[in-house]
């Protein structure tokens, strides 16, 4: 049963033809919003588009080109009267492998993607929100909040997305542009599943193994927390980037022994505090 959250909203999700824009599209659509699917994948989209119906439509949409994300946000403005919303998820691994090896074209096509694509999508969204307010999420990783969470241009860029969201909701704020960020953790998505052979059960086995939690990471938990920062109620949100990785860059997969010792206070050197 949906409860209309995003009734009279407008939302645009770039690479939101499949994995974690797939699943955002679907689910501001089933809670009564609008969607434009702004991505490369024809195909896909279109398909998508056509299964939601009159409240979605599929733009073909380059997000290192300027003018696409700029045609995105105005098919969206044209079709549904305004935007309200725009998530700023289209995204690939990119350069891999050392430091010592790695191009300057590997990495200017992997920064065009994922930090110049988040960069134009703030700027035309917040140009298209500035008269009536809104909310714009973008797509950062916990490669964006640790070290050795992911190759070292993703890493870079993804830093990037946490620090212009904080840049950004400064200056948007006076406008009543609310700019956040969601952090995944591994998430079973079709990029991550071309990782490893085996595909999606590979993958699902392999985040759920390494999850404090146990359990993988889907689509639908990120789109959750995408869902969250762009409703009305995270109102009084901003600048803020949602970590969702099972609490494993803030508690760490493995409890110290300390967790499991008899309940005492530890001194200096090993002493400890005698019952009373």
């Amino acid at each position: 049963m949906t409860r209309d959250r995003f009734i009279d909203h407008t939302v645009v999700v770039t690479g939101g033809a499949s994995g974690i824009g797939e699943a955002t599209v679907r689910a501001i659509v089933a809670e009564g919003g609008n969607v434009v699917i702004a991505d490369l994948q024809e195909e896909l989209g279109a398909a998508l588009a056509a299964e939601l119906g009159n409240a979605a439509i599929f733009q073909r949409t380059d997000v290192t080109r300027e003018e696409d994300i700029e045609a995105a946000i105005a098919a969206g403005c044209t079709t549904f009267g305004s935007i309200t919303g725009m998530v700023n998820n289209a995204g690939i691994v990119g350069a891999v492998g050392s430091i010592m090896d790695t191009t300057a074209e590997a990495y200017d096509k992997t920064m065009a993607i994922l930090s110049r694509g988040v960069y134009l999508g703030i700027k035309h969204a917040a140009r298209a929100m500035k008269e009536h307010g809104g909310a714009i999420v973008s797509l950062a990783s916990t490669a964006g909040i640790l070290g050795g969470q992911g190759p070292h241009v993703y890493s870079m860029a993804k830093h990037g997305v946490v620090g212009l969201t904080k840049s950004a909701a400064s200056e948007l704020s006076s406008y009543g542009i609310r700019v956040n960020a969601v952090a995944p953790g591994g998430t079973v998505t079709p990029m991550t599943n071309a990782l490893v052979e085996g595909g999606a059960e590979a993958m699902t086995q392999a985040i759920a193994a390494g999850s404090p939690l146990g359990i993988a990471c889907m689509p639908e938990d990120i789109a959750a927390a995408i869902l969250y920062l762009l409703s009305n109620e995270a109102r009084y949100v901003t600048g803020h980037t949602l970590t969702v990785d099972a609490g494993l860059t803030t508690a760490g997969n493995t409890p110290p022994s300390f967790f499991a010792e008899e309940a005492k206070i530890l001194k200096h050197a090993g002493q400890r505090e005698l019952d009373a």
